[in-house]
């Protein structure tokens, strides 16, 4: 089950006035991107307790953002708006200074993860594609590394 018609079309609205002359959109995807260390999870996990008196608990994640995905560059809008609207542009990518890794299935076999690998960067940028949008993971991931 792909990002659903309504967040895709406003994806495509939020993309459109952004795109040269020519560029064409292959893929409209959502994912989690970056990752949170262990250490930050279980800090915040102890702030939010101690301040709370134990009856709150919290946790960090990645990133929620739209990927849009053209003919020549990638670009990541922000998916953590109050409406899940695409928000702000928060990266633009030039896609043939980007590959993919191989992907592998995460947590409980409920994602799909793979790693960018950005020309010239030592660090990768790591992208976890949750359930309803694995199949376009997939298709990301092949069109990045057939490139």
């Amino acid at each position: 089950m792909p990002l659903n018609v309504k967040r895709r079309r406003q994806t495509l609205d939020a993309v459109t006035p952004l795109l040269a002359h020519g560029e064409s959109v292959e893929l409209v995807t959502c994912a989690n991107v970056g990752s949170v260390s262990v250490r930050r999870q279980v800090a915040t996990a102890v702030v939010v307790g101690v301040f709370s008196a134990g009856t709150m608990t919290a946790s960090v994640r990645p990133r929620q953002m739209y990927i849009v995905l053209t003919d020549r560059r990638l670009l990541f809008f922000d998916a953590s708006t109050s409406t899940g609207r695409p928000g702000r542009l928060l990266m633009d990518l030039p896609r043939p200074y980007v590959s993919a890794g191989v992907p592998r299935k995460g947590m409980l076999g409920l994602t799909l993860v793979t790693e960018l690998v950005l020309a010239g960067q030592d660090q990768g940028l790591k992208l976890a594609f949750p359930t309803p949008c694995r199949t376009e993971g997939r298709q990301f991931t092949e069109a990045l590394t057939a490139a």
